[in-house]
């Protein structure tokens, strides 16, 4: 097969190649998952959807992981940070949703010595360790509350820079690949296609745009092929991509996530489907 090149940042002026092609098989009994997950509204924390019981039954189905480490399209800011806290607070970071909301607390321990692990792993790029700025946001404990509600697996956020290119983010999630091979789950929140200005209230979901099922049909296509190039280039793959990220901070997640598949592993979608016509809660196991 012949390999498919990308380019990687580098911190430079110019770009680095990396191959991601599919490779050869590896040995995966030992690596932990990679998870991303369409988190969509955050009622989905307090309401019984199908959605839930989904996030549920996927955890169910990994072994437990020894740590958490989320990425979630909510701490979208200037600069890469990761919490360092021992004690994360629950972020209501929405407003004009009912109060059991907002009551909704997450009480899963940090990681601080795992986040200092993450600033070496990522150290090419300036790492800040943030001990009080930020915790755990919705995009974050909206899913985990389903996943591990007994909240005793430890959790720290990655944050996203939103001053980078997306070539950038696929490149610094690669770096987390060591953590697989020591039980922490790493786990990307956002949306494959998002767009809340057509979001069309009770629209059920064989009701999704044409574009948005035009998109994320193309996005599956490609990573079952291993072909990640175009999946960075997004901005290149037409109208139905322009509409399903109009902006690209839910859709970064998911290069986190496909940055850490190795050759050989199996991809699966656990939870899909669309929440008003044009939210993608296509969620993907990686190994």
């Amino acid at each position: 097969m012949v390999p498919r090149y990308a380019f990687a940042w580098s911190g430079r002026l110019w770009p680095t190649r990396i191959c991601i092609c599919p490779g050869p098989a590896l040995n995966h009994a030992q690596l932990m998952p990679v998870v991303f997950v369409g988190h969509g509204n955050p009622m989905n924390a307090v309401t019984p959807s199908r959605y839930g019981d989904a996030w549920a039954e996927l955890a169910r189905a990994m072994p437990k992981p020894k740590a958490i480490v989320c990425v979630s399209a909510h701490w979208y800011v200037r600069g890469t940070k990761v919490t360092a806290m021992e004690r994360p607070e629950t972020i209501h970071d929405f407003g004009g949703f009912p109060k059991e909301l907002f009551e909704v607390q997450y009480p899963a321990p940090g990681e601080p010595q795992l986040a200092r692990q993450i600033a070496d792993l990522l150290k090419a790029t300036p790492v800040e360790l943030d001990e009080e700025s930020w915790g755990l946001d919705h995009g974050t404990w909206s899913v985990l509350v389903h996943m591990y509600p007994e909240a005793v697996v430890p959790v720290v956020q990655l944050s996203i820079d939103r001053r980078e290119p997306a070539l950038f983010h696929y490149e610094l999630g690669s770096r987390l690949s060591a953590l697989r091979e020591e039980g922490v789950l790493i786990l990307a929140s956002g949306n494959l296609v998002h767009n809340l200005h057509a979001y069309s209230w009770g629209a059920r979901e064989e009701m999704a745009f044409d574009w948005a099922r035009e998109f994320e049909s193309l996005a599956k296509e490609l990573l079952a092929s291993h072909n990640h190039e175009p999946l960075i280039a997004y901005e290149t793959l037409g109208r139905a991509a322009d509409l399903s990220i109009p902006t690209p901070d839910h859709y970064l997640p998911f290069l986190y996530a496909i940055s850490l598949c190795r050759g050989g592993e199996s991809l699966s979608y656990p939870v899909d489907g669309f929440d008003g016509g044009s939210i993608s809660m296509l969620s993907i196991r990686i190994g």
